[in-house]
């Protein structure tokens, strides 16, 4: 029943769909009840299998993973690694899912991971390049995503309660992507939470204006008390 249970997620353009059902005979669906625990089962196998074989020293490489996520590091011998990785999950009777599974020269092209892009960056005021981690673009825009659902017409909660909860969506995603690169990611979540809040209270109100006045952006995030993630960037123990 849990394999066979369909599942509602989003995709990219943001539409809902359903995946899973009656019809599926391979795989769980993202976001099903079994699917970490079964995740887990298989990823212990294979990284018992690794370790047993000493694939790390053949390799010149580790294996970072979190559930069904998993890169591996390697020193010259990723061609290797990609081929004993399929053979083994070939063998415990899964695939690999190749659109997801390339290789990769680090220190010049960038991969996702968890939500964060690793690879070179570029630092703005002189132009040097350097290795590193930033929140991905698909990162950024689910925080983009999840703070339009908060801020609509529907939500009649009084301001308080409404701003709370933005805050605390806010305080979780800047806790996360807390690590390497973040000015650029937090100044477009911060531009998008003002002009959501703006466009949220200008309805509320029926102010006829864009309510650019009104609600400016030190009203947003001073009188109003809305997070600014630039702040918490620079005030990292608040």
């Amino acid at each position: 029943m849990w394999l066979k249970v369909p599942v509602e997620e989003r995709d990219e353009a943001g539409k809902k769909r359903l995946t899973g059902g009656k019809d599926q005979d391979r795989g769980t669906p993202q976001g099903g009840v079994i699917s970490p625990l079964l995740a887990n089962l298989y990823m212990n196998r294979m990284l018992k299998g690794w370790r047993n074989t000493k694939r790390g020293e053949q390799f010149q490489a580790r294996v970072v993973n979190y559930a069904d996520d998993f890169v591996i590091l390697s020193r010259g011998k990723a061609k290797e690694a990609l081929d004993w990785t399929r053979k083994v999950i070939t063998r415990l009777g899964l695939t690999l899912n190749e659109a997801k599974t390339s290789i990769k020269q680090a220190r010049k092209e960038s991969f996702n991971f968890l939500g964060y892009t690793f690879g070179p960056h570029r630092y703005k005021k002189d132009g040097h390049w350097y290795l590193g981690a930033s929140p991905s673009k698909k990162a950024v825009a689910r925080i983009k995503e999840k703070v339009g659902d908060h801020l609509v017409p529907s939500n009649t909660g009084t301001w308080e309660e409404v701003r709370d909860r933005l805050n605390q969506i806010l305080r979780g995603w800047s806790a996360y992507f807390s690590y390497g690169t973040r000015t650029a990611a937090y100044r477009a979540v911060d531009n998008y939470v003002y002009q959501s809040v703006r466009h949220f209270l200008r309805r509320r109100h029926q102010v006829q204006s864009r309510g650019t006045r009104r609600f400016s952006d030190e009203v947003v995030f001073g009188e109003l008390g809305v997070l600014r993630l630039r702040d918490v960037q620079l005030n990292p123990r608040s």
